[in-house]
C-alpha cells in the first residue's frame, strides 16, 4: 500500500469521524451533568433533516445548521424535561426520541417533497464548500470543540461545577447551585454539538437528507464516550478509530485471506458495529461512568 492511498485513507477518516466527534462530545457534556443522553441518534438524524430542508429553502448552508441546531436543542429539551424535571427514566426517553426522529423525519419528509423522505438535492451555496485541506469549515469548529470541552470541564468554574452535578448533585444544591440549570445547561450544549454533527452529515457530507442516513453513528458515538472514559481527548482518539475503521472499507474491498479468500466487503463495513457491541459489552476495560449518571436528583424538602 503506497503513500497515496494511506493519505486518502487518512483523509477520509477525518471526515467520518467528525459527526461521531461531534455526537462524543454532546454525550460527554451531558452524562458529565448526571443526564444519560441514548437520543444522541434522534438529535442527529432531527438536525439532519432540518440542516438540508433549511439548507435548500433558503439557500445558505449555514441558514441550514442554525436551523440544524435549533431542531436538536429543541428535542434536546424535550429530553431534559421528561428526565430533569420529571424526573423521568432517562433509557426510556433516549430510547423515545430515537424512534420518533426515525418516523417523524420520513414522515414530514415524504410529505414535504414527495421523494420517500429524502430532501431535494443540495447544490452550490446550499452545501458547505471546503475551506482548508479539503475540508468544510464544520470540520474545524468540531476538531476545535476537542480542546474547548476539555478546558471549560477542568479548567473553569461552570466545568468543575457541572462535573460536580454529574457526581453528587446534593452537595451542589447545599452550597446554593441549581442542580436543574446546570443540568439544562449541560443539554443545551449536547443539542448544538448533535445539530453540528447532523448537519455535517446532509450539508457537509451529502447533499441532502436520506431517511436514517446516521446509521446508528450516534450508538457508535456512546460506544466512544465509554472507550474514551468520558474524557476528551482520549473521545477524539476514539472515533478517529472507528472513522479509520470505516474509511477502510472502500480500500480493503476484494482483499484476499490465505485460508479464506475473498473477504466480503458488508464484513470491513460491520467492523465499527462489531466494535461497539465489544465495548458495549465492556470486553475492553472497566469504564465507570459519572456517579449520579442516570439518577433523578430528588431535592429534599
Amino acid at each position: 500500500m503506497d503513500l497515496g492511498i494511506l493519505v486518502t485513507i487518512f483523509d477520509s477518516a477525518l471526515r467520518l469521524s467528525i459527526p461521531l466527534l461531534a455526537a462524543c462530545l454532546a454525550g460527554l457534556w451531558s452524562e458529565r451533568s448526571g443526564v444519560v443522553d441514548i437520543g444522541l441518534e434522534g438529535k442527529m438524524l432531527v438536525a439532519a433533516f432540518a440542516g438540508a430542508a433549511g439548507a435548500y429553502a433558503f439557500g445558505s448552508a449555514w441558514a441550514g445548521l442554525l436551523i440544524g441546531i435549533i431542531a436538536s436543542v429543541a428535542i434536546g429539551l424535550v429530553h431534559g424535561f421528561a428526565s430533569i424535571s420529571q424526573r423521568g427514566n432517562q433509557i426510556v426517553s433516549g430510547v423515545a426520541i430515537n424512534m420518533l426522529a426515525a418516523g417523524l423525519t420520513a414522515i414530514v419528509g415524504n410529505a414535504w417533497y414527495g421523494q420517500g423522505g429524502r430532501t431535494p438535492p443540495l447544490e452550490g451555496d446550499q452545501r458547505f464548500g471546503s475551506v482548508l485541506f479539503g475540508h468544510s469549515a464544520l470540520v474545524y469548529v468540531v476538531l476545535l470543540a476537542v480542546p474547548v470541552t476539555w478546558f471549560v470541564l477542568g479548567h473553569t468554574r461552570f466545568g468543575l461545577r457541572l462535573r460536580a452535578v454529574g457526581e453528587n448533585p446534593a452537595a451542589v444544591d447545599t452550597a446554593g447551585i441549581s442542580v436543574t440549570r446546570l443540568r439544562y445547561t449541560a443539554v443545551i450544549i449536547a443539542g448544538v454539538l448533535c445539530g453540528l454533527a447532523g448537519a455535517y452529515l446532509s450539508v457537509g457530507q451529502a447533499a441532502g437528507f436520506l431517511p436514517n442516513m446516521t446509521a446508528g453513528r450516534g450508538f457508535i458515538a456512546l460506544a466512544a464516550l465509554i472507550f474514551a472514559k468520558w474524557r476528551a481527548w482520549p473521545a477524539l482518539g476514539a472515533c478517529f478509530l472507528f472513522g479509520l475503521l470505516d474509511a477502510s472499507a472502500n480500500q480493503l474491498q476484494g482483499l484476499s485471506l490465505p485460508g479464506i479468500g475473498e473477504v466480503p466487503v458488508q464484513a470491513i463495513q460491520a467492523m465499527p458495529y462489531l466494535m461497539t457491541v465489544i465495548l458495549l459489552a465492556g470486553v475492553i476495560g472497566k469504564a465507570i461512568p459519572p456517579r449520579a449518571s442516570g439518577v433523578p436528583y430528588v431535592k429534599e424538602r
